[in-house]
């Protein structure tokens, strides 16, 4: 018996033959008498009336052979949490997720913390980082005075205790400084010189010297110098009426005692070290409050001794302006002019101001920096050729460049635009006469330039344009400028670059001698350098002023090296002479390193890249009028 769709039993017939089912096994007999027998039985049952059918409902057992077993539903499961009952699946699949998300999130930021870090290297020292150590060390072979133990020298020792004690008016003498060059003569003006262009690669660069573990070297040779210039003159004073401008000197052609006739260790100087005065020095005193000036922005977090360079600065440049004392430093003395013959004092003035104004952040230093009398009076503006390069004696392509700067990132506009305008134009038209392409200089077959038309000692100059030349691309980089024009000709960054760096690599030996031209840096390099203390043994034997020719005159090498001395370089034919007694070829200058320190560091990509755009103007105040306070909140 079946169960039909709308309630009612089916009861389908079988016949059965011999106590034996005669249904057939095929299906299609089965079905067909299936539906005949639902059929009958429908048509059977239909006549009944409804009530009864409820009676006939069939049993479990019935309904399972028709439907199968009747589904039976599952009790759900609880567990009690205390505080709240939750259903255990649901408890399953939190747990689930907790450990999934612990998998995916928790894990991997366990183990970026835990796991040992791989610090990544800093890239490798290039050339130019490896001269630059060297160069620096050639400052702490030409200090004088008393060194400290700490000095990297060995073959060095306290010299020059009895400079200037015979002065009344400054107490200890003039003990300290730099001596020049292969002499030991200390110039005031070059010293200056020297300090100013360090401490602008510092200001500029102080990232990298910090990289490269040399910022306490190079702030402790410029303290070393700035020490000793506040010596010079009355730095307690705002008014003075003279300046010591030289210790020691040499007269031309002299057979007395004396720093050019002698050969002699400067910890053995026995003979007269005169001391010279200056009661009128424009360029000088200029030239040192330059260097005072950016000096107080290096040493700008020591606020006392920051305060007492600019007071020093302040001091020495009104005496240098003073339009009663206009005469040069050198004029007339025979000590100083031969050798360090200043030609102008206007450059002075304009880089002396600029620095000022940088150090101070008065504005009387940026107008008369701008004032277009002291811009004519430099003869920039007529493009001159050897007005474009920098040295000791002209600062106006590093005074405009200076100017440059502030235009570039401060863009102060009026009263100040006209004149920093023209500056800009000059200083690119100044970079353009660099280019060998425009044949403004001459040029070696080797490649170098001839700043100075051949003459000796030509190396200095080249790393002063190098410096320069670094920079100006710095500058244009940080403002994001891709070049400037020289005329119709548009000149990119690589180009300027190309030149300094190609410059550069000449000195450190990609030349046609394969010589580098410092000492110490390379496999080859000058041996016999123009240098008393380098040339002559250490030990207890002193020689006399003219016991000490032998090692002058030797054809031996330099018993000493000078790490890191630029010596004077090649002659325009790219040959060099390593002859001690050839002063133009092998002869170092404390100015011409300071070049080379600042070429270098410009140039390494060591310590990273760029200037430091913001510290030059840690004094400056802002250049338009700040917006002024908000009222007070009104009160009824």
């Amino acid at each position: 018996m079946y169960s039909n769709h709308w309630g009612g039993a089916l009861e389908i017939a079988t016949t059965t033959t011999g106590g034996e089912s005669t249904t057939d096994d095929d299906n299609r007999s089965r079905n067909f008498d299936l539906d005949r027998a639902s059929v009958n039985q429908l048509q059977r049952y239909d006549v009944y009336d409804r009530s009864t059918q409820s009676s006939r409902n069939l049993d479990e057992t019935q309904q399972s052979w028709l439907l199968g077993p009747s589904e039976k539903k599952k009790k759900k499961k609880y567990v009690d949490l205390g505080c709240v009952i939750c259903s255990r699946k649901a408890l399953k699949y939190t747990f689930i997720g907790l450990i999934v998300a612990f998998a995916v999130i928790a894990l991997p930021t366990i183990v970026v913390k835990v796991w040992p870090k791989h610090k990544s290297q800093p890239p490798l020292p290039d050339n130019y980082t490896f001269a630059l150590h060297k160069a620096l060390m050639f400052f702490d072979a030409q200090k004088s005075g008393k060194l400290p133990k700490s000095n990297r020298i060995p073959w060095r020792g306290d010299s020059g205790l009895q400079d200037g004690s015979k002065l009344t008016d400054v107490k200890g003498g003039l003990v300290g400084g730099y001596y020049d060059a292969g002499d030991n003569i200390k110039f005031h003006y070059p010293m200056s010189f020297a300090m100013t262009l360090l401490s602008w690669s510092v200001i500029e660069y102080e990232h990298k010297y910090r990289a490269l573990g040399e910022y306490e070297h190079i702030t402790d040779i410029i303290k070393w110098g700035t020490d000793y210039l506040l010596l010079t003159f009355n730095s307690s004073a705002t008014k003075i009426d003279k300046i010591y401008s030289q210790v020691g000197g040499a007269l031309n052609n002299s057979r007395k005692p004396d720093d050019h006739y002698c050969w002699q260790r400067p910890e053995d100087m026995n003979y007269e070290r005169p001391v010279q005065t200056a009661t009128s020095a424009p360029d000088l005193a200029a030239e040192m409050a330059a260097a005072l000036a950016a000096a107080s922005i290096v040493f700008r977090d020591n606020k006392q001794y920051s305060r007492k360079l600019v007071k020093g600065a302040e001091t020495l440049f009104d005496f240098a302006r003073d339009l009663g004392k206009r005469t040069s430093y050198c004029r007339g003395n025979p000590y100083i002019e031969p050798f360090y013959n200043s030609t102008n004092y206007f450059d002075e003035h304009m880089w002396g101001s600029a620095w000022l104004y940088y150090a101070t952040g008065n504005k009387t230093y940026i107008s008369l920096a701008t004032n277009p009398s002291l811009s004519k009076n430099t003869n920039a503006r007529f493009m001159i050729p050897d007005l474009s390069v920098l040295s000791w004696d002209n600062k106006v392509p590093a005074a405009m460049l200076l100017l440059t700067r502030m235009r570039i990132f401060l863009n102060p506009g009026y009263p100040y635009e006209e004149m920093l305008s023209s500056y800009h134009n000059i200083t690119g038209l100044t970079m353009c006469s660099y280019l060998q392409r425009f044949q403004v200089f001459n040029f070696t077959k080797g490649g170098l330039i001839q700043l100075n038309h051949g003459h000796g000692q030509p190396l200095q100059y080249v790393a002063n344009a190098a410096f320069l030349a670094s920079l100006f691309v710095d500058y244009l980089n940080a403002t994001g400028v891709p070049g400037w024009y020289c005329g119709p000709f548009f000149i990119t960054l690589e180009d300027l670059r190309s030149f300094a760096t190609f410059q550069m690599n000449y000195i450190l030996g990609e030349n046609p001698l394969k010589m580098s031209y410092i000492v110490g840096y390379g496999d080859k390099f000058p041996k016999h350098v123009h240098h008393r203390g380098a040339s002559i043994p250490t030990g207890k034997t002193k020689y006399s002023c003219t016991g000490g020719w032998r090692w002058r005159d030797t054809k031996k090498a330099n018993v000493h090296n000078i790490t890191g001395a630029m010596v004077g370089g090649p002659d325009k034919f790219d040959k060099f002479k390593d002859l001690r007694t050839n002063f133009s070829y092998t002869e170092p200058t404390l100015a011409g390193n300071a070049g080379l320190v600042a070429a270098l560091v410009s140039l390494t990509g060591t310590g990273g890249y760029g200037i430091d755009k913001n510290i030059i103007f840690s004094a400056v105040p802002p250049l338009y009028p700040m917006s002024p306070p908000p009222p007070p909140p009104w009160k009824p």
